[in-house]
């Protein structure tokens, strides 16, 4: 998003608007010019300063911008005089994608200009203006740029965004805005029936309160305080649906963005003497907002009522507390963890001080169910575990019986628990799938089902195949009454049991499974969809284990083609299949092949992640096997031991990736000549990779076969002998997925 300084206000709105917006469901993932719909538009890279006193654009802006599939230019008479803001298109048209800019006129007039009596209300920059000529500069040749207007007596914020949002997705204008319409409709009714139910539960709790007025003093101060809270309450939500003016009611379309745009409104003027009211409604509203994945409006209301709740006496600490919990929930959402962090830990500090008689303790299980949940998704898992506990422990005291909170906790922690050890998680999960089914006993029910499929895919990292397959069916059989025969839920139990199949040596069966499972998302998502790649690249993995070498190339460059194609610039995805397709090619002795996959994938990681992270280091060790398959032993040797650095800080001098890249940091040592610290290397690094069951055999058979050739070149033909005939069965396994998509760790 490139804009002037001065339309700052404008870049926020827009920046926030965009972030939080989902595509109606009907339209994700299909397939349009623009690529797949995807489920959201984030992240949108937004410029907070002019730059005034750089030369350039930065590394920071060039690498955004070169990374942008498109580009969103704000234009205003400050924006079409601003150098940085021209040269940030300039560069963007550079790149090829001069069609992908779209324009949002907030101030001034376009082409302006052309009149030398009104130039100064100019609004597009000059490199808008003109098209870029061959020598990569602009040419006299005049475009026309894509814009919206948001102008008032334009097409306004709204049809502006909306326009903006066609114009990326690649979809119609009208048709976009008709789903709108539609989904605001359908949202009107839940929040209109949320109102309703609350209103009954307040009403409820003023009268539990009026009750209660006769046990002391202070209690019946609250039942009045909360009496009158209900009483305001219930009138401000029943005259939000009360239609003043027909003129503005449009007839009966009213929806549910005008009732919480105008609720919104209201509480800040129409409530400003009455706090506690006032950050009720805030809490109230924000979270609704939250409910529907509009993160920018619920943002400010659920601060707001954290605020204003502070300033309130010391006997509503409580409600703080819970205002505090949503706003961590809403911060986890979007991904800005230490804040959540810090609103999660001062909402259990302040539960955790409350006297006995006022102490909710589920609020405090739901407060540290939330800060395990944000610790886990920044991999800080030793304290998700231990947050995840302590909620646990709670509600088991509160809930002696199956809880649906509890299994949900046991399910979280028993994923945390096995970051560390699988004999530990597997019981957790066990023990949540127990819970769930005496919740539910057999009726299908999403949580159940994600249960059933998290433990499925820890026992078969334990190696439990038979377990694991019927789990994962179960599963899939959950999902299926659910959904449908025909479903992504399905397509990935698919995948899974491909996985499990191919493990167990049911070759035939995992090959089956993954056709199945491609053809399902091809005619659910279309050729070119991510989840498409996935499983081309997992039967490619089917293919190789039963030694069908060429289909197995050909699926493989089939999942690069269509990532290629999704994501045309630097990817994860597409550096990993590029891996694994370098790695096949090594295997089948077509080094010249191999060559340019392995290093443009390392160079596309480097780009991606720099050079300290595991999967640059996952890139350095298959270029090292290359390396060592075609003598180029320094530097084997140098790439090695690159990798084993980069493991040993990232994981451990001990996890099975440290003990891979050892293994081809032995072998350039063998064939240099170094037999004695060779031998340490590989000895080492094999009984490691011998000892850990979630190896991929792949790796430990070609760490084996490093042993066997160094004794062979030693001269010391019965110890190759040895090992030679601990050879495992030509088995290529493919590793465990995650219980989110089927695809194998990276290569």
């Amino acid at each position: 998003m490139s804009y002037s300084h001065r339309d700052a206000k404008w870049g926020a709105w827009l920046h926030k608007s965009l972030e939080s917006y989902r595509p109606p469901k009907q339209i994700v993932g299909t397939v349009t010019a623009r690529g797949p719909v995807p489920k959201r538009l984030a992240p949108i890279f937004r410029d907070r300063e002019e730059l005034a006193s750089a030369t350039d654009l930065g590394t920071v802006i060039n690498e955004a911008l070169r990374q942008s599939a498109c580009q969103i230019v704000i234009c205003s008479p400050s924006s079409a005089r601003s150098k940085w803001v021209n040269e940030e298109i300039l560069a963007f048209k550079r790149l090829g994608r001069e069609d992908r800019i779209f324009c949002l006129i907030v101030d001034g007039e376009p082409n302006a200009s052309d009149d030398p009596a009104h130039a100064e209300e100019e609004c597009f920059p000059p490199a808008l203006r003109y098209k870029l000529g061959p020598d990569g500069n602009l040419s006299t040749e005049r475009t026309e740029p894509i814009a919206a207007d948001a102008r008032q007596g334009k097409d306004g914020r709204t049809n502006a965004k909306l326009k903006l949002i066609a114009g990326i997705l690649g979809v119609g204008f009208d048709g976009l805005r008709q789903r709108e319409q539609r989904r605001r409709q359908r949202q009107l009714f839940a929040i209109a029936s949320g109102a309703i139910a609350g209103m009954v539960i307040t009403s409820g709790l003023a009268a539990a309160a009026l009750i209660a007025r006769a046990t002391a003093q202070r209690q019946t101060v609250i039942a009045k305080r909360e009496a009158e809270t209900a009483r305001q309450t219930t009138a401000f939500l029943v005259d939000l649906f009360r239609i003043s003016d027909p003129s503005e009611a449009r007839g009966n379309s009213l929806t549910a963005r005008e009732v919480l745009d105008k609720g919104a409104a209201r509480i800040e003027t129409g409530l400003a003497k009455q706090p506690e009211i006032q950050a009720t409604l805030m809490d109230t509203l924000g979270t609704v907002y939250m409910g529907l994945g509009l993160y920018g409006q619920a943002q400010p209301l659920l601060e707001a009522a954290t605020e204003k709740r502070r300033a309130l006496p010391t006997d509503q600490r409580a409600d703080l507390a819970q205002s505090l919990n949503h706003v961590g929930d809403l911060l986890s959402l979007r991904a800005e963890y230490p804040g959540a962090e810090s609103a999660y830990q001062q909402a259990i500090a302040i539960q955790r001080a409350l006297r006995g008689n006022e102490r909710d303790d589920a609020a405090l299980a739901k407060s540290l169910f939330g800060l395990g949940n944000e610790l886990k998704e920044r991999g800080q898992y030793p304290e998700a575990e231990r947050s995840l506990r302590q909620a646990l422990a709670i509600q088991r005291r509160l809930y002696p019986s199956a809880n649906a909170d509890t299994a949900r906790t046991l399910q979280q922690l028993a994923w945390v628990v096995s970051q560390r050890d699988l004999n530990e998680a597997i019981p957790l999960g066990q023990e949540a799938v127990t819970m769930h089914r005496g919740l539910w006993g057999a009726q299908p029910y999403p949580d159940f089902a994600d249960s059933l499929n998290d433990l499925g895919l820890m026992l078969y990292d334990k190696r439990d195949y038979d377990q694991s397959l019927q789990l994962l069916r179960d599963s899939m059989a959950m999902y299926r009454r659910l959904f449908g025969d025909k479903h992504p839920e399905i397509a990935l139990s698919l995948s899974n049991i491909g996985l499990v199949l191919n493990d167990k040596g049911d070759l035939a069966g995992a090959e089956a499974a993954h056709l199945q499972s491609l053809a399902m998302r091809r005619e659910l998502l279309g050729e070119l969809h991510p989840d498409v790649a996935i499983s081309l690249n997992n039967l490619a993995f089917a293919y190789y284990a039963e030694g069908k070498t060429k289909a197995a190339l050909d699926a493989e460059r089939e999942s690069l083609e269509v990532l290629r194609k999704v994501f045309p610039g630097d990817n994860p995805d597409v550096a990993r299949i590029m891996t694994r397709l370098g790695f096949m090619l090594t295997e089948a002795g077509d080094y010249p092949a191999a060559e340019p996959d392995l290093q443009e994938a390392l160079a596309m990681r480097r780009r991606l992640f720099g050079d300290s992270h595991p999967e640059t280091a996952s890139s350095l060790v298959n270029v090292g096997i290359l390396q060592v398959a075609t003598h180029r032993y320094q530097d084997a040797l140098l790439a090695a031991r690159s990798a084993e650095e980069i493991y040993t800080k990232a994981l451990s001098a001990t996890n099975w990736k440290t003990a891979v890249a050892e293994s081809v940091h032995g072998a350039a040592l063998a064939g240099m000549g170094d037999y004695p610290a060779a031998e340490e290397h590989l000895r080492h690094s094999y009984t490691l990779l011998s000892d850990d069951a979630g190896v991929m055999p792949i790796y430990r058979d070609v760490a084996r076969r490093y042993v066997e050739e160094l004794y062979r070149r030693w001269g010391r033909p019965q110890d190759a002998r040895r090992y030679a005939a601990a050879k495992s069965n030509r088995t290529v396994v493919v590793p465990a997925a995650s219980p989110v998509a089927a695809m194998p760790p990276p290569n």
